[in-house]
């Protein structure tokens, strides 16, 4: 890729996994596999899936969750992602609610990453992007039932 190209943002797909308690909302926040920064499950489009069904799948492989995922993006930021190669490209994310209604025993990258359940006080604190920052307190000042799913 040359350097122009390194500008252009890369689509990725991600999840928000949320549920209702009776405490409250709460978030699922995962850790990278390397920085272990919170962040939540997201990534490649697939070919044949929709990034609706891009989103459920990375919120099994990396958090083990599954449920009913958003028509629409709740929100879209941008950061840089370093590849397996040292380069570091541009990433455009576009995030999608996910209402969780099955948590697995296993999945894929259980033992790569660490998963939380949040207040959504808690998530602001622990999330130290502000792009997804901003992404989840939209959210959280919404009316969950206005996060249809699909």
């Amino acid at each position: 890729m040359d350097r122009a190209a390194s500008r252009v943002p890369v689509v990725q797909y991600g999840a928000l996994p949320w549920r209702r308690t009776p405490d409250g909302l709460q978030i699922l926040l995962i850790t990278t596999r390397n920085t272990r920064r919170w962040i939540v499950p997201k990534g490649w489009p697939e070919a044949g899936r929709s990034p609706q069904e891009c989103a459920a799948q990375e919120a099994f492989e990396e958090a083990g969750v599954s449920g009913a995922v958003a028509k629409e993006a709740i929100g879209v930021f941008n950061y840089k992602k370093q590849l397996k190669s040292g380069q570091m490209i541009n990433c455009q994310i576009r995030i999608y609610a996910m209402e969780v209604s099955a948590v697995a025993a296993g999945w894929p990258e259980k033992n790569a990453r660490r998963t939380k359940w949040c207040q959504l006080a808690e998530a602001l604190t622990l999330v130290d992007d502000p792009g997804l920052r901003r992404i989840i307190a939209r959210f959280s000042r919404g009316t969950v039932t206005t996060h249809k799913a699909a």
